[in-house]
This record gives C-alpha cells, sequence and structure tokens, in this order.
C-alpha cells in the first residue's frame, strides 16, 4: 500500500505465539497492518493463518504476545468486546429473515435508535446493490447474492476490522473471480481495513494491497503483491506464489551463475558455490540461434491466448516451464531440442541452503 509505512498501524502483532501442546500453531509473529489497507493472511495448509485470524477475532487466546487495535491490547478481550466483525466462509445466515433484518439483527442486539438502523441498513443495501434483494430471505438467493448479504452484514456494523475466512471457497470459479473485484471495490469505499485469509494465490494477488507468506507458524515475507511475486525472500515463497521454475548450478566469486554450459548475471547475486536459480515461465525465452540451456520439449500446454512449454533440462528436476504466445508456439513439437534463454534481471538466486526439498513440494 503506497505510503503504508509513513501511517501509524491499526493493528500490530507483537511476537505473538499460539501452542497446542507442544506445537507452536503461530510461532512468534510480528506484524503491522495499516488503516484502509486490504491484507491478505496466505499459505499452505496448517501454516497457522486461521489461528493467527482467530486471535485477532478473539476465538482463541494467544499463548504469549500481544494483539493492539488502535493502540488498545485487545488479546484478553471475548469476541464481543472487540470493535471487529468476521465472515465465515460459510455465511451463517439468518434463514428466517429476510435480507434487511439480517442486516438489522445485529444493529438491534446493540440498541440502536430504530431510525438510525433503518438509515445505517438501507445505505449498506446500496452501496452493496442488494436494496432489490430486501425482502428476500436466504433460500432464494443465488451463492453470489448470499456471500453479498453476509459482507453488507458485516460491514453494516461499520467495524474498525473486518476479518475475512476464505469468504469466497464456496463460489465457483466464475463468480469467484467476479467476487475477488468486488470485494476490493467494497473495501475501497467503505474504507475499512480488511484482513483475509486464503490459500489461493490468485485471489490474495488480484485484491491485497500488502500480503503476509506463513509456513509452519512463522512469518517468511511481507509485501505488496508485486514485490512478493517478483522478489521472493527465499525458494518456498517463490515456488508458493505463482509458477516458478527452479534450475540448479554454481554461483561464482564474480556474481555470474553457471548452469551446464549456460551462463548469466543474476539480479541478486548470493555467495559463491552451489546455487539454485529461480525464474518465472514469462521470463524465459526459446533461443532461436542454438544458445543457451539445451533442453527436449517434453509436452505443450494450449491456454488460448499462450501455450506453455514443457522443457527437460540436465540441470531442473521439474522440466522448465516457457510461457510463449499462442502463434509463436505453432511450429514446436513435443520431442524437438531446444534450447532456453533467461532474463537475468528477473531471475532470483539462492545459495544451496535455501533449496526447495521434495516435502516442502509436496506441502505446496
Amino acid at each position: 500500500m503506497t505510503g503504508s509505512m509513513n501511517k501509524k498501524p491499526l493493528l500490530t502483532i507483537k511476537n505473538v505465539t499460539k501452542k497446542f501442546g507442544p506445537i507452536a500453531a503461530v510461532d512468534g509473529i510480528d506484524l503491522d497492518i495499516y488503516e484502509n489497507e486490504f491484507f491478505a493472511l496466505l499459505g499452505p495448509s496448517g501454516c497457522g493463518k486461521t489461528t493467527l485470524l482467530r486471535m485477532i477475532a478473539g476465538f482463541e487466546f494467544p499463548t504469549s504476545g500481544a494483539i493492539l487495535l488502535s493502540g488498545q491490547d485487545i488479546a484478553p478481550l471475548p469476541p464481543e468486546k472487540r470493535p471487529l466483525n468476521l465472515m465465515f466462509q460459510s455465511y451463517a445466515l439468518f434463514p428466517h429473515m429476510t435480507v434487511r433484518q439480517n442486516l438489522a439483527y445485529g444493529l438491534e442486539m446493540e440498541r440502536l435508535d430504530g431510525q438510525e438502523i433503518r438509515r445505517r441498513v438501507d445505505e449498506t443495501l446500496a452501496s452493496t446493490d442488494l436494496s432489490e434483494l430486501a425482502d428476500r430471505k436466504p433460500e432464494q438467493l443465488s451463492g453470489g447474492q448470499k456471500q453479498r448479504v453476509a459482507l453488507a452484514r458485516a460491514l453494516v456494523k461499520k467495524p474498525k476490522l473486518l476479518l475475512l475466512d476464505e469468504p469466497l471457497g464456496a463460489l465457483d470459479k466464475k463468480l469467484r473471480e467476479r467476487m475477488q473485484l468486488e470485494l476490493k471495490r467494497l473495501q475501497h469505499e467503505a474504507g475499512i481495513t480488511f484482513v483475509i485469509v486464503t490459500h489461493d494465490q490468485e485471489e490474495a494477488l488480484v485484491m491485497a494491497d500488502r500480503m503476509a507468506i506463513l509456513k509452519s507458524g512463522r512469518l517468511l515475507q511481507v509485501g505488496s503483491p508485486e514485490e512478493i511475486y517478483e522478489a521472493p525472500s527465499d525458494p518456498f515463497v517463490a515456488n508458493f506464489i505463482g509458477v516458478m521454475n527452479f534450475v540448479k548450478g554454481t554461483m561464482d566469486s564474480d556474481g555470474s551463475f553457471s548452469a551446464g554450459d549456460y551462463t548469466l548475471r543474476p539480479g541478486n547475486p548470493v555467495k559463491s558455490g552451489p546455487a539454485l536459480l529461480a525464474v518465472r515461465p514469462e521470463h524465459v525465452s526459446i533461443a532461436t540461434d542454438g544458445q543457451g540451456l539445451a533442453g527436449v520439449i517434453s509436452d505443450i500446454a494450449y491456454h488460448g491466448l499462450d501455450r506453455v512449454v514443457h522443457v527437460r533440462t540436465a540441470v531442473s528436476d521439474a522440466p522448465v516451464q516457457v510461457r510463449v504466445e499462442a502463434d509463436k508456439g505453432r511450429g514446436l513439437d513435443i520431442g524437438s531440442s531446444v534450447h532456453l534463454t533467461f532474463n537475468a534481471e528477473k531471475c532470483r538466486a539462492f545459495d544451496a541452503a535455501g533449496s526447495v526439498t521434495a516435502t516442502e513440494k509436496e506441502k505446496i
């Protein structure tokens, strides 16, 4: 989020740990989240992201550490005493109530004036495009409409912070993609900080201003989607976000990386010795002059606008994936020998200690 580092954090998580017996589900996490920010907690199953969200919401209490909201430590407070709201994946709408009644219920529990309740409900119905559905019950709504009602019910209370736990998980692919943009629009218009938990990389890349990558209860990297996609901090993050090719080789003292007969100078040279080079498919090209990393095409996948060419090499455990325009890939055949070149500035180098293990690949 542009300029976020100059702002005072709305939510501060200070050295928070949560243990279940001897196992630390969340292990010493420090994190700042700013006002009006759309923030994503991302990671594989079991990484601790949902446990962290539940601690922010008040459904779990930290073993140690503090959770500050607007400077107040809310970690000891029960959920109903926290100025935030949580939207569940299941939506949890009251089936016997209309859309309008679902939105009004929480405000009625706060004993707000009837006129104020009507004003806020009408305002929220309009901003979420639900006014025409106000008198329908949940059974008369589509999945996307139910999702919007659940979001509106959370927004109508005007929380400082809205937590979303896999909010789009129950939707089909096309509706999910449309609702990603809708959620981002509503967050921007409402001016409320959103924190979303998701395992879907694309969802986080589309919606988040910033994201945090977790693994085994620890925080690996925090940054904008572009920062994490283009400059991952380690091979695990590189492999988790998007598609990444890994090539084994050697980093020389002069900052160049060698894999077989192919040598280049990556944007972030590391210490000399065995190394791993990470490069996205869109930054790999099939050479026309016979120079580069030698390989054999093992597969070609057509994706409409482009083709992904899989090339087996002697220096990569898995085929190197190359993204080419659909028309340019017409002359390529499975079994053909080719040479690959990489956009050196877009490559990320890691020393051998940072290699992705087979076990980690399975977890991802």
